[in-house]
């Protein structure tokens, strides 16, 4: 694919940058990581995305994870249609609302009530916020590489040792934020001891993606996630799993029933939104019921529970507890990953792909991966070249190293077939990454 068939994406790139700033609403579709022309997206169908310019991509990054169905899937969009044409938003109670929070409920046992929101960085503010207020303590414990959406305490780097208090990482953020936010390693059990046995008393939470998803993929090892459970009851902290990525994923549940650990507050978004702008978070009746108007903890949302993002989630969630699709979704995954690291081996390609359930990130670096350090050891232009070489190939992953790919019910076999056959191409013409 040449640069003149992208030629409608540069015009719009273009006239987006004199009014939105970088001409996107979202850093990363800026394509800064790897350089280039972001698409401009006209419409999507299944497992394929349609560019401006008529270009049609396989799409492993389903809108960074939500559209398990894939794109269009008729009978959400028959959902939100009906919704909207009933009115598309009211700032009162809807019955549909309590029948989404009972789905959720179902799925997750440590769920007993919600709060709907509308992205997972207010899920994750809520809880945070929650949690303070529960435990009457300031300390947040984050892991680093972990993203949990803009919120300004969790904008932070990890400081010089294991067990530092973090620096601002965005600017903007008042050092006073940043610096009651633990940032340790992930994946790191001795680290997490040492940052409770020094500031155990003033630790309100443990926040932690069951599986982190926004270093790459990097999963849990055995003990981790057992032992921040195990930790926060003993200093009487709560544990946060923000699951905005994972619920719903690889299971009709989420990460903490496959893992056998049920955390004092859960966030959710992306699947459960059902591609809209919807979030919650859910907890035990006494945590939850400090909020606002139950409790002194304030939140609110004008959209919050918005008829027609609601209506959409629902007939997702219907539609994956009818189908139970998890067993396809992970042996289609696996044929993928398996396929990439034959053609790797064959091509003598460096690199480590790192999978759970049906997302996954190839990491262009020398394993394992496991933590945030071993992530950034990666060669992020090979990245960008193996990304571009998979772009004229009609194959779209996210335009950056450190993010998940996703499948959806939609993908094919003949899309897994046509995705090998192209990495297969890449790999031996024109993408020698060593």
């Amino acid at each position: 694919m040449d640069s003149g068939q992208i030629r409608r994406s540069k015009t719009l790139f273009k006239r987006a940058q004199k009014v939105l700033v970088g001409g996107v609403n979202s850093p990363v579709r800026a394509f800064k990581s790897v350089g280039g022309t972001p698409r401009f997206v006209s419409r999507g169908r299944g497992s394929k995305i349609w560019d401006a310019d008529g270009n049609r991509y396989i799409d492993y990054c389903l809108s960074w994870g939500p559209l398990i169905l894939g794109h269009a899937r008729p009978e959400m969009i028959r959902a939100a249609q009906k919704a909207a044409a009933l009115g598309t938003s009211f700032g009162i109670p809807t019955e549909k609302e309590i029948e989404l929070a009972e789905l959720i409920r179902q799925a997750f046992p440590g769920i007993q009530k919600l709060r709907l929101t509308n992205s997972g960085t207010e899920a994750v503010m809520t809880a945070l916020r929650l949690a303070r207020a529960a435990t009457r303590r300031d300390f947040i414990v984050k892991f680093s590489g972990a993203y949990h959406g803009h919120t300004d305490s969790l904008l932070v780097q990890a400081g010089s040792g294991l067990t530092t208090l973090g620096s601002p990482d965005s600017a903007g953020v008042p050092r006073a934020f940043a610096e009651t936010t633990l940032s340790l390693p992930y994946n790191n059990v001795l680290s997490t001891e040492k940052a409770f046995q020094k500031w155990g008393n003033k630790i309100a939470a443990v926040i932690v993606e069951p599986v982190a998803g926004n270093m790459g993929v990097v999963c849990p090892e055995k003990g981790f996630l057992e032992s921040l459970r195990k930790l926060t009851k003993k200093y009487g902290a709560l544990l946060i799993f923000d699951e905005v990525i994972t619920g719903f994923r690889f299971g009709f549940c989420g990460a903490q029933k496959i893992f056998g650990i049920t955390p004092d507050l859960t966030c959710l978004g992306k699947i459960a939104g059902g591609g809209f702008p919807l979030a919650a978070l859910g907890g035990s009746r006494e945590i939850m019921d400090l909020l606002a108007p139950e409790g002194p903890v304030y939140q609110g949302g004008t959209l919050s529970g918005n008829p027609v993002a609601v209506s959409a989630a629902l007939a997702t969630l219907k539609l994956l507890k009818k189908e139970n699709p998890y067993p396809a979704l992970r042996q289609n995954t696996q044929k993928l990953v398996d396929g990439f690291k034959e053609e790797f081996s064959r091509s003598r390609i460096s690199a480590c792909i790192n999978s759970f359930g049906s997302m996954w990130t190839i990491f262009f670096a020398e394993g394992p991966i496991r933590d945030y350090d071993s992530a950034k050891k990666c060669d992020t232009q090979k990245y960008a070249r193996f990304f571009h070489s998979l772009l004229n190939e009609g194959v779209y992953f996210p335009p950056a190293q450190f993010e998940a790919c996703f499948l959806s019910l939609a993908h094919t076999k003949e899309d897994i077939s046509r995705t090998l056959r192209a990495v297969a191409r890449v790999a031996w013409t024109n993408c020698k990454y060593n």
